[in-house]
């Protein structure tokens, strides 16, 4: 599929400012009427101009209504697509998409709209690296919103307060409204604390950011080794490949604590840090992900185990783009939007990744050019992905990066967690 900016396109504003319905419910054409403005406003006005087409009250309305719904739902939910009362309902399960907004409107309307007999998962990273991931985040909100038992928005590694720190979501909140901009990330990452971390979609697809998990019982907490101070791989390297690895179950996944802006990578409470940043390996056995200093690799001897022991047929996840899979020479690239990465007896394990011509800055001319994709999953069983390879929208609308990618070009760099600067405005501490 190609996509491209019809001719015309931008050159005639819609009503702004947005304004909150009178009655409190958003509504399918106030959704398509945020999409219109928020569009045009990428391509006629200077990210500072924000503000007066969104305004404050109403992007705060956002943020707290939908982090009202995310907060109340458990770590993994049960998506029961045979009881929607359609026998024909579909499911369609998104990507990384990192702040291209154009793309995903793109996805939105060559997919169909979200309805009653159409359910979306997103499967996190919605900000960082593209320039409108505060737009992106927001138009997913609303959606959630106006539906949210057939929209599901997961958590991806950087829905986290270090990593908004370094890929530019932070800067670019700042950037955008200014002396509001802690106040508004600061509601942002109470967004971020909320979103589950897994689907388990009509009882046999399994949907998470990164991938599997380690049960916690088995083995005790990793620790910093002495002596040598943080860096996540140092800790991995120092003994934490040693301690036994067995899979975890999902009365675990339900008890792990999600609520915590950066998932931790040591101590307790691992679970949420391997749902969002592990990777599949075709190396049988699970091991510490020492790349990334955070999760696990696992291959497809556990995918099998695990796919048989929850008696499941896919594992969809996302996190690796055209860039990460570049240096991993075992696994499919990522020129096409998606890759299987094991089949085995049981069925597959599967990733989706939903930017195309990602990332939208790079440090050379150079480009990787890869499309993205999304599923569709169809009945009777749901368990047969169907993959929707498009192009990226083009031309995109001139803006600046908000984060130094001429020095942050590896998606595996290991970050430093001290980066991660402290809000600027204590009195934005939760006005909610």
């Amino acid at each position: 599929m190609e996509s491209s900016i019809p001719d015309g396109a931008g050159t005639s504003p819609p009503p702004i400012p947005l304004e909150w319905p009178q009655d409190g419910d958003l509504t399918l054409e106030w959704i398509r009427a945020m999409t219109a403005t928020l569009d045009w406003s990428s391509r006629n006005l200077p990210p500072s101009d924000l503000p007066s087409v969104l305004p404050i009250p109403v992007l705060q309305r956002l943020l707290l209504s939908a982090s009202n719904i995310l907060h109340k739902e458990p770590n993994c939910l049960r998506i029961d697509v045979q009881d929607c009362g359609d026998p024909s309902a579909t499911v369609v399960v998104v990507g990384d998409v990192h702040g291209q907004l154009h793309d995903v409107i793109f996805l939105l309307e060559d997919a169909g709209f979200p309805s009653e007999s159409r359910f979306f998962v997103f499967n996190g990273d919605y900000v960082d690296r593209g320039a409108w991931g505060l737009e992106t985040f927001l138009l997913l909100l609303a959606w959630k919103i106006f539906i949210p038992h057939r929209v599901f928005l997961l958590r991806g590694n950087h829905e986290s307060k270090y990593c908004t720190a370094v890929y530019g979501f932070e800067q670019e909140v700042m950037a955008k409204y200014g002396d509001r901009g802690p106040q508004v990330y600061r509601r942002c990452l109470r967004c971020f604390e909320g979103l589950p971390l897994a689907t388990v979609i009509a009882g046999s697809v399994y949907t998470a950011h990164g991938g599997i998990f380690r049960s916690e019982a088995a083995a005790p907490p990793l620790k910093r080794a002495k002596g040598k101070k943080g860096g996540r791989k140092k800790a991995a390297a120092s003994g934490a490949d040693k301690k036994p690895l067995v899979l975890g179950s999902f009365d675990e996944l339900l008890k792990a604590r999600r609520t915590v802006l950066d998932p931790p990578w040591e101590g307790s409470n691992l679970i949420p840090g391997d749902v969002l940043w592990s990777d599949p390996s075709l190396i049988h056995g699970i091991s510490p992900n020492r790349e990334r200093g955070i999760g696990l690799l696992w291959g497809p001897d556990v995918t099998e185990d695990f796919l048989k022991k929850n008696n499941l047929k896919l594992i969809i996840r996302s996190h690796e783009g055209p860039d990460a899979r570049d240096k991993r020479h075992d696994l499919s690239g990522m020129d096409h939007g998606y890759t299987i990465d094991h089949e085995v007896d049981s069925g597959k394990s599967v990733t989706v990744f939903s930017a195309p011509d990602y990332p939208q800055f790079q440090a050379s001319e150079e480009r990787h050019n890869n499309r993205g994709a999304y599923i569709v999953l169809h009945p009777p069983d749901y368990a047969s992905p169907v993959f929707h390879s498009f192009e990226a929208v083009r031309p995109r609308p001139r803006v600046g990066a908000y984060y130094n990618f001429e020095e942050v070009i590896d998606s595996d760099e290991e970050l430093d967690l001290g980066s991660a600067r402290p809000l600027t405005d204590a009195s934005a501490d939760e006005a909610e």
